[in-house]
C-alpha cells in the first residue's frame, strides 16, 4: 500500500522584509515537527517578503517590463492587457510573476532572486532545527498552455528529486519508456496548494510519504524543470515548431 499525507498548519504571522523566515517556520512546526523524508512546500510570496522583494511600483506594468526577458504573447481584454512573458528566472508565466496582491498599496511583490538558493537556505535551517532529512519546494502559481485554470508549480527546490527520469525503464507490459520524465516537484507543489489554499493564510504545507524522493544532497533545484532554448518547441510559434520538427526527423533518418 502507498499512502500520502498532506497538511497545512495555521498560525504564520504576516512576513516583513528582514524577518527570520526559518525561525518563524520552525515555531510554526514545533507542535507537529517534521520527520525524515517530509517535504515542506512553501509559497514564494513569504520568501519574497522575507528577502525584501517588495518594491515601490505605482505602475505594475513597468515592473512587469523590468522583469521581462522575452514576450511570449499578449492579449487585450476589458480589464487591460495580459502579458505572458519569460522572466529573469527563465519561467514563462503571466505578468512575469509580478504580484500586486497581499502587498501594501503602491507596491508589488517580485519573485525571489534565486528560488533554488532560497530553498537550500530554508532546508539547511529547518533540517538543523528538527534533526531531520527534509526536502523543500518553493512554489508559485502559473497557467498552462492548452489547459484552463492555474496550478502551483515548483520554482525552487532543495533535497528533492525534482524530475524523475523513467526513460529506459519498461511499463507493465514490458514496453520501453522512451519519453517519460515525471515532474514530481510540480506535482508536490500542486498537492501542497490543495491544502494551503489561495487566500487562507496558510503558506506552508507538509507532505509526508515521499521519503524515497528526498535526497541527502541539495540537488540541482527546480531550474532543471524549465524548458527553454532548443527544448522549447514553440518558442517561435506552432508553424515553426511543426516545420522544424519534420526537418529534424528527416535529418535523423539519414
Amino acid at each position: 500500500m502507498s499512502e500520502l499525507r498532506v497538511w497545512a498548519p495555521d498560525g504564520l504571522a504576516e512576513i516583513a522584509p528582514g524577518d527570520d523566515l526559518v525561525a518563524l517556520l520552525a515555531d510554526l512546526l514545533r507542535d507537529d515537527p517534521p520527520v525524515d523524508g517530509d517535504v515542506l512546500v512553501l509559497t514564494s510570496k513569504v520568501v519574497s517578503k522575507a528577502e525584501g522583494r517588495v518594491v515601490r511600483a505605482e505602475n505594475r506594468e513597468q515592473a512587469i517590463t523590468d522583469e521581462t526577458v522575452r514576450v511570449v504573447a499578449t492579449r487585450e481584454h476589458p480589464g487591460g492587457v495580459t502579458r505572458i512573458v519569460e522572466n529573469r528566472l527563465g519561467l514563462v508565466m503571466a505578468a512575469a510573476g509580478v504580484d500586486a496582491s497581499n502587498t501594501p498599496e503602491g507596491t508589488v511583490l517580485l519573485l525571489p532572486v534565486d528560488p533554488d538558493a532560497s530553498a537550500r537556505r530554508i532546508r539547511a535551517g529547518l533540517s538543523a532545527a528538527f534533526g531531520a532529512l527534509l526536502g523543500v519546494v518553493i512554489t508559485d502559481t502559473a497557467g498552462r498552455p492548452w489547459r484552463q485554470g492555474v496550478t502551483d508549480i515548483a520554482i525552487g527546490a532543495a533535497g528533492l528529486v525534482v524530475l524523475d527520469d523513467l526513460r529506459g525503464q519498461v511499463d507493465s507490459f514490458g514496453r520501453p519508456l522512451v519519453m517519460t520524465q515525471a515532474a514530481v516537484a510540480d506535482e508536490i507543489a500542486s498537492a501542497g496548494e490543495l491544502v494551503k489554499g489561495k487566500a487562507e493564510g496558510r503558506p506552508l504545507a507538509v507532505v509526508r510519504g515521499l521519503g524515497h524522493l528526498v535526497t541527502v544532497e541539495d540537488g540541482p533545484g527546480a531550474r532543471v524543470l524549465v524548458r527553454l532554448g532548443t527544448d522549447d518547441m514553440f518558442q517561435q510559434g506552432s508553424a515553426e515548431a511543426y516545420s522544424q520538427g519534420w526537418k529534424d526527423a528527416l535529418r535523423d533518418q539519414r
